[in-house]
């Protein structure tokens, strides 16, 4: 059997194929997905031994800011784990430290030794969790270096590209309690669907990490507190601060009906903070989950949907 560091992995999408064989591995399935793209030079492969050899890439750690205490100040709990220069997709993986262990939701396709030793450092890696296909990347690689399970949407089987029974773990219910050896975590994970029919979300601690199955824009990273002369300001009406889209880099929106379906879930949980797929997608707001009502009213509204019942939703 091959190596896995030799296994060939989509430059564009980051997923670890298995198998080394150019000449049987010419396109990566998950690109050829509408979800999903191909770039104008075609598709192309590298392999996790390559990048290493190249030496020219590491993973950053960031961690989040505190939440009292300004910038400046870094919250322990949860760090930022992002390949630099940016590699095929560019998501972030976070690594959340709870009592019973540490989680790691979503997660990048560069590892190497620097990265093992200082996750090391920090508790290791007792779960993973992984929000939806395009971040599938080489999750198999960190689950056997750590020796932990990774969490998966059972409706999403059909999109893993390396498959391991002993790893694996499909999530078929709406909200799934991560446990560490019998022990809860803290850490919910919740089934909402709409960009794959098992896109999840993580809530832990007040904090709602969306990956991209609720898109933050940049009008809802936006900074409307002041204006240019530093007065105090409103954040303006009928600014979105999400999106919902079955596909990202193809811009196709999700249905009407399935927005209502996703609301329907995700209003059962209370949240004041949400954290996006790349560094620095972070709102801290009390009022963050009305702003999720707000924008997917917005967009209903937008998609000429004037009586839906999404818009009689409130708070």
């Amino acid at each position: 059997m091959a190596d896995s560091s030799s296994y060939l992995v989509c430059n564009t999408c980051g997923t670890q194929h298995p198998t080394p064989d150019r000449a049987t591995l010419t396109t990566c399935f998950i690109c050829d997905d509408p979800r999903q793209y191909t770039p104008p030079a075609g598709q192309s492969f590298t392999t996790l031994s390559a990048l290493r050899a190249a030496g020219d890439r590491r993973n950053d750690f960031r961690p989040f800011p505190g939440e009292d205490d300004g910038a400046a100040a870094a919250n322990p709990r949860f760090t930022t784990i992002v390949t630099t220069p940016q590699f095929a997709i560019g998501q972030r993986a976070v690594l959340i430290r709870t009592p019973r262990g540490n989680v790691l939701w979503d997660c990048v396709t560069y590892l190497d030794d620097e990265t093992a030793q200082r996750l090391d450092a920090l508790g290791g890696i007792q779960a993973m969790v992984i929000s939806h296909p395009h971040f599938y990347s080489a999750h198999l690689e960190w689950a056997e270096r750590f020796g932990c399970k990774v969490y998966l949407a059972a409706e999403d089987k059909r999109w893993l590209a390396r498959r391991s029974e002993e790893k694996q773990v499909f999530l078929e219910e709406i909200e799934t309690r991560i446990e560490v050896a019998g022990e809860d975590t803290g850490v919910r994970v919740v089934k909402l669907g709409g960009h794959f029919p098992g896109s999840l979300v993580l809530l832990y601690e007040g904090r709602l990490f969306t990956a991209d199955t609720l898109i933050m824009t940049p009008a809802g990273r936006s900074n409307w507190s002041v204006d240019a002369l530093g007065n105090p300001r409103e954040r303006p009406k009928g600014v979105n601060t999400f999106s919902f889209l079955w596909s990202i880099p193809n811009m196709i929106p999700l249905s009407a009906d399935e927005i209502l379906r996703m609301w329907k879930i995700l209003r059962n949980y209370d949240f004041r903070a949400a954290h996006g797929l790349f560094p620095g997608w972070d709102i801290e707001d009390e009022k963050i989950k009305a702003r999720v009502l707000e924008s997917m009213q917005i967009q209903i509204r937008a998609m000429g949907h004037g009586e839906h019942p999404l818009l009689k939703e409130s708070l």
